[in-house]
C-alpha cells in the first residue's frame, strides 16, 4: 500500500509539474502575442523602458499642517455687544436650486463590472485580457508583464467611458482618482493587480504616476505640483510623487522603481475642487442651536450625505484648496435664509457678528485627533454637520459664509498651532497686515470674542501664513 500511495505522489507531482509548465508556457505565449499587438506606439519603447534595472529610491513623509499640536481647550469670553457701525446689511439669497437625480443615464444591466459610487451605479465593460493580466512573477519583470497585457487589451473604450463619466459628474481629479481605484479594487482581489490596473489607466487619461516595489508589492505614487501633508512622497527628476494610499500611515521605506515617466503623461494630481461633484441626492436635516445675548437661534439645513462622504475621503491638501472650496447651493441657500432672517436691517458690524458668534457657539471645540485620530482639514459643508470641530474647520466655514453673505476680503490667518481668519473691513481692534493691507482679526475659535479682537496669546505673535480666499 505504501508503495503505491508513494507511486501516487509521483504521479501527482509530475501531472501537477506538466499543469505548471503548460501554464508557464501559455503564460509566455501570452506575453509574445501581447507584446507584438500594442495599441498605441508609446507602449512599446515604455515598455522596454519597463525592463531596465529600476533603481533605489528612500521616502520622506511630508511634514505635517501644524509644527505644534493645536490646544485641547479654548478660551472663551463674557458676551459683548459690538458697536454698531457701518452700512445696513440686506442679504441676498437666491432660490434654492434643485438637482436632477439621474445623472449618468446608462444601463448597467449587463455590464463587466457594477459598482456603486457616492450614490450613483456605474458600470464599464472591460477586456478579457485585462481582467485575467497576471503579475507574474513577483517582481520587476512582473510589473512589465502586467503592463504589456494591459497595453496589448481594447482598453480604449474603458478610457472613453471614464472620460464621459468625469464630465457628466463634474469630477475633480480626486474624484477621478477615487474612481480608477475603485474600478481596480471591484475588478481584482490582488491588491497589487489593482493598484497595477490603476497606475496603467491613470497613465493613458494623462496623469504623471509612477509604480514600484516596496518588499515585494507595489506602490503607487502620484506627482503633485502642490503638497500632500503626512504622506510618504519620493522625488524624481527633482518633482515630488506621493504615495496618496498610504496618507496619515507612516513611510512606506525603500521602493525600486524607474526615473521617467510614461510617454505625454505629465499631468499632476490637483486636489482643488473648484466645482462640486455631481452625486445623486441622499439628503439628510439638521438643525444648528446657538445663543447670543442669551437668546436661542436655530439655523435647520438640508444636506448631501453623498457629498458629504466624498469629501470625507480627501487627504491633507493645502488650505488653499478647503478655504476655496464651494459650498452645495441647496445647503447654503437654507443656512443663508435663515441667517437672513436673524441679520437683515442691521449694521454691517453687528451683522457679521452674529455669523462669527453662529460659528464659535454652533459646534463642540474638539482637535482631529481626538475626534477622526489623524489632522483632518475639513471643507465648510462638512463643518456645518459634524458635531465637533476645530480652529481651521470654523475657519474655513466663517470664511466662505462672510465672502458669499458680505461679499468683503477675507484671509486665513496661521500661527503654528492655530488657525483664524481676519476681515478687509474698515473696524477698530487687533489687526494683521498682508501686503499693503491691514486686515482686522476674527476668531472663531475665541468663543464670543467679536470681530477685532485676538485670543492673549496671538495679539503678539507673528502669523506664520496667510489664505487668500477667492471666491
Amino acid at each position: 500500500m505504501y508503495k503505491l500511495f508513494g507511486l501516487f505522489s509521483l504521479l501527482s507531482i509530475f501531472f501537477i509539474a506538466s499543469l505548471s509548465a503548460e501554464s508557464f508556457e501559455d503564460f509566455k505565449k501570452t506575453q509574445a502575442q501581447s507584446f507584438s499587438n500594442f495599441k498605441d506606439s508609446r507602449d512599446a519603447s515604455f515598455n522596454d523602458y519597463l525592463k531596465q534595472q529600476f533603481h533605489e529610491y528612500n521616502s520622506l513623509v511630508s511634514k505635517p499642517l501644524y509644527e505644534h499640536k493645536k490646544p485641547k481647550k479654548i478660551e472663551s469670553l463674557e458676551p459683548k455687544k459690538i458697536k454698531s457701525v457701518g452700512p445696513m446689511v440686506h442679504i441676498v439669497v437666491k432660490p434654492e436650486s434643485k438637482k436632477i437625480p439621474k445623472i449618468v443615464d446608462v444601463d448597467n444591466s449587463k455590464k463587466d463590472v457594477k459598482f456603486d459610487f457616492f450614490g450613483e451605479e456605474l458600470g464599464f465593460d472591460i477586456a478579457k485580457n485585462m481582467k485575467t493580466a497576471q503579475f507574474y512573477p513577483q517582481n520587476q519583470e512582473g510589473i512589465s508583464n502586467f503592463f504589456t497585457v494591459l497595453a496589448s487589451s481594447e482598453y480604449g473604450y474603458l478610457i472613453k467611458d471614464i472620460k464621459k463619466i468625469k464630465e457628466k459628474m463634474r469630477l475633480n481629479d480626486w474624484g477621478i482618482y477615487l474612481l480608477v481605484m475603485k474600478l481596480g479594487k471591484t475588478l481584482y482581489v490582488s491588491p497589487d493587480k489593482s493598484k497595477l490596473f490603476s497606475w496603467f489607466v491613470f497613465n493613458k487619461l494623462g496623469y504623471d504616476v509612477k509604480v514600484g516595489l516596496a518588499h515585494k508589492h507595489i506602490v503607487m505614487m502620484h506627482y503633485s505640483k502642490k503638497v500632500i501633508y503626512s504622506t510618504p512622497s519620493y522625488t524624481f527628476s527633482k518633482r515630488k510623487f506621493y504615495v496618496v494610499s498610504q496618507y496619515a500611515k507612516g513611510s512606506v521605506g525603500r521602493v525600486y522603481t524607474y526615473d521617467k515617466s510614461y510617454p505625454k503623461a505629465r499631468k499632476a494630481l490637483d486636489l482643488s475642487m473648484d466645482a462640486l461633484p455631481v452625486f445623486p441626492n441622499k439628503m439628510k436635516r439638521k438643525t444648528l442651536f446657538f445663543k447670543q445675548y442669551d437668546k436661542k437661534y436655530t439655523i435647520p439645513f438640508a444636506y448631501n450625505q453623498n457629498l458629504l462622504d466624498f469629501m470625507s475621503t480627501y487627504p491633507q491638501a493645502d488650505y488653499s484648496t478647503f478655504f476655496n472650496a464651494p459650498m452645495e447651493n441647496e445647503t447654503y441657500d437654507m443656512v443663508a435664509k435663515d441667517i437672513k432672517r436673524y441679520i437683515d436691517g442691521k449694521k454691517a458690524s453687528v451683522a457679521m457678528n452674529f455669523v462669527l458668534n453662529f460659528v464659535q457657539n454652533a459646534f463642540v471645540y474638539e482637535v482631529d485627533e481626538e475626534q477622526f485620530g489623524r489632522e483632518k482639514v475639513m471643507f465648510a459643508e462638512e463643518t456645518l454637520c459634524y458635531d465637533k470641530s476645530d480652529c481651521e474647520d470654523r475657519a474655513i466655514l466663517f470664511a466662505y459664509l462672510i465672502k458669499k453673505l458680505f461679499h468683503v476680503g477675507v484671509i486665513g490667518v496661521k500661527y503654528k498651532d492655530h488657525m483664524a481668519t481676519a476681515l478687509y473691513i474698515p473696524m477698530k481692534g487687533d489687526s494683521v497686515r498682508k501686503g499693503r493691507k491691514k486686515y482686522v482679526i476674527a476668531d472663531p475659535t475665541y468663543i464670543n470674542a467679536n470681530i477685532g479682537m485676538s485670543m492673549p496669546k496671538y495679539k503678539s505673535i507673528r502669523p506664520e501664513s496667510f489664505i487668500v480666499v477667492h471666491r
